[in-house]
């Protein structure tokens, strides 16, 4: 790792993460802390949620954005819209973040494997880095949910791939998980990172 100067700018990290609100959610609320005591600055987007309703917050210096999410998913059919109307939060408060303070980085937590939509754009016109973070295989979580190999089950399997190619680095919780990146996703062994999960708080 390349240390920096006392005087460098601090690198900025945009985390985005769909599944529960921050700090409630104790994985990512650890690595947004971990990365501001190490300088970074850090940015988060992420949902509303009970008990985080504000939609605007700073917490130990880590700047929170949180969005509006009036449908959680119960079947198969109200996954489409959950994951929509978070991408278009996602997208408008990137945004938002890029154009104002800025970022040099996009940690992606999953699920859902979306975020490379828009942070290919990034990207490919700024330069921003994309970490992907996952958290949970998705194609198998639908698989378990609802016990059938259908659509959606077919274009989780093309989500995650594009995943995969667009990450610069990727963190994966054990070891199953980063063979699967290797084998299904194609990822070099040096470019992943395994990190233990851990609990969020309900």
């Amino acid at each position: 790792m390349i240390a920096r100067s006392r005087n460098a700018k601090p690198r900025r990290v945009l985390i985005v993460v769909e599944n529960l609100p921050v700090p409630r959610d104790r994985r990512v609320w650890q690595e947004a802390t971990t990365l501001a005591a190490n300088g970074y600055r850090v940015s988060v987007i992420c949902p509303t949620g009970p008990g985080h309703e504000k939609r605007r917050e700073t917490i130990d210096g880590i700047e929170i954005y949180r969005h509006p999410l009036p449908v959680e998913a119960r079947g198969r059919l109200a996954y489409p819209l959950e994951y929509s109307v978070a991408l278009f939060w996602q997208i408008v408060l990137a945004c938002r973040i890029f154009f104002s303070t800025g970022f040099d980085v996009i940690h992606a937590c999953n699920p859902p494997d979306l975020v490379f939509s828009y942070a290919a754009v990034f990207k490919a016109l700024f330069g921003v880095r994309f970490l992907y973070d996952q958290h949970d295989l998705c194609p198998e979580m639908y698989k378990a949910n609802f016990g059938w190999e259908g659509v959606l089950y077919r274009l989780m399997l093309v989500l995650e791939h594009l995943t995969y190619r667009l990450a610069d680095a990727v963190i994966v919780t054990n070891l199953s998980f980063r063979q699967v990146a290797v084998e299904r996703g194609g990822v070099m062994p040096d470019r992943i990172y395994v990190v233990r999960s851990s609990p969020s708080v309900k």
